[in-house]
């Protein structure tokens, strides 16, 4: 990387951290960087340096953390789309990365579930740093407790895990998708028929879009476990 687009990262980073961030101009920043080299002016403006390695947390069967790139969430941003009003629900979170990037373009709401400790202790530094108020990291299995985030109304699975640890959170996305409207993005990740899904037309290969069809609006918003975190993303 150039030391011209070194500095506007910097610049960027600096602009965030004294919560002077404006979305449209860190949008224009952003697709101004040549393509090739906006996953490393990304990493600048975050402060990351090399991915750790992964962890004994790791379950069997599990994709090792690799971060999704700069265009690919712009993609899934546009096309999904993403709102202010939304709660983003990013699935394998690792550092925080994606999380932090959805909600500085989109201003939505971003919940990461990470299992690997190390990874989510990252994460919350990233958003402490970036004083990212409405964006949150759990520590959990998505097997076991992607239900416990029902606030959510777009899921987002870049490629976690597949078998019968996808067939359990997409039973419990089934649930949550009778209290409301869900989208279900996924990039290269093939999901099992599911008749409570339908598939947007694809726009790239790689960047799947399923939108739920149980919500009929006779079922309440469900309470409980969710109460903290929608007092503290609220917006």
């Amino acid at each position: 990387m150039d030391d011209c687009h070194r500095a506007s990262a910097e610049k960027v980073r600096s602009l965030i951290e004294h919560g002077l961030h404006d979305r449209a101009t860190f949008r224009a920043v952003l697709l101004s960087v040549p393509s090739a080299i906006r996953d490393g002016w990304l990493d600048v403006v975050f402060g990351l340096g090399d991915l750790p390695n992964d962890g004994p947390e790791l379950p069997r069967g599990c994709v090792p953390y690799v971060p999704s790139s700069v265009d690919t969430l712009l993609r899934v941003v546009e096309q999904a789309p993403v709102r202010a009003s939304d709660v983003f629900v990013d699935i394998g979170s690792g550092l925080g990365r994606a999380a932090a990037l959805v909600h500085l373009l989109t201003g939505a709401a971003v919940i990461g579930l990470e299992i690997q400790p190390q990874l989510v202790i990252g994460a919350r530094d990233l958003t402490a740093r970036l004083l990212l108020s409405r964006v949150a990291c759990i520590r959990g299995d998505a097997a076991t407790f992607a239900g416990y985030i029902p606030i959510g109304t777009i899921y987002f699975l870049y490629c976690p895990f597949g078998g019968e640890r996808l067939a359990r959170v997409l039973g419990d996305l089934e649930h949550i998708a009778r209290t409301r409207e869900l989208r279900v993005c996924c990039i290269d990740l093939p999901l099992p028929p599911c008749s409570w899904l339908t598939l947007d037309p694809p726009v790239a290969g790689d960047l799947a879009i399923y939108r739920s069809t149980l919500f009929d609006g006779t079922f309440g918003r469900r309470t409980g476990s969710d109460c903290s975190l929608v007092t503290h993303l609220a917006p």
